[in-house]
């Protein structure tokens, strides 16, 4: 089944505590239907002096959310939307916004 959301894209959070919050996902786990969403459900992670960290204590980092909680935000209205996959003659198969707005590829056409 297609993912509705893919790395890189804007998306909007629809509920939990950062519901309204807008960011960019650097990272899909299909396995578990869950992305890390850049500024979004950040956890604090205590980590030890290194050589990367000299200082140790404690960092921020984002933690993954379940992707029913996502919705990809429309390039046009810049408002979270839910997405329709539409194959057009050539056989590429994009995402579309309710609207008509194009949101992205998903499948080039075959050779």
């Amino acid at each position: 089944m297609a993912q509705h959301i893919k790395k890189g894209d804007l998306i909007e959070v629809i509920s939990g505590d950062q519901k309204g919050v807008t960011g960019r996902v650097m990272r899909v786990i299909p396995d578990k239907q869950q992305a890390l969403v850049e500024g979004v459900n950040l956890a604090h992670k205590h980590v030890r002096p290194s050589q990367r960290n000299p200082q140790g204590g404690r960092i921020r980092i984002e933690r993954p959310i379940h992707i029913s909680n996502l919705l990809p935000v429309n390039p046009k209205s810049g408002k979270g939307t839910r997405v329709r996959f539409v194959t057009d003659g050539k056989g590429v198969k994009k995402r579309q916004a309710l609207d008509g707005t194009e949101i992205g590829i998903v499948r080039k056409a075959k050779q």
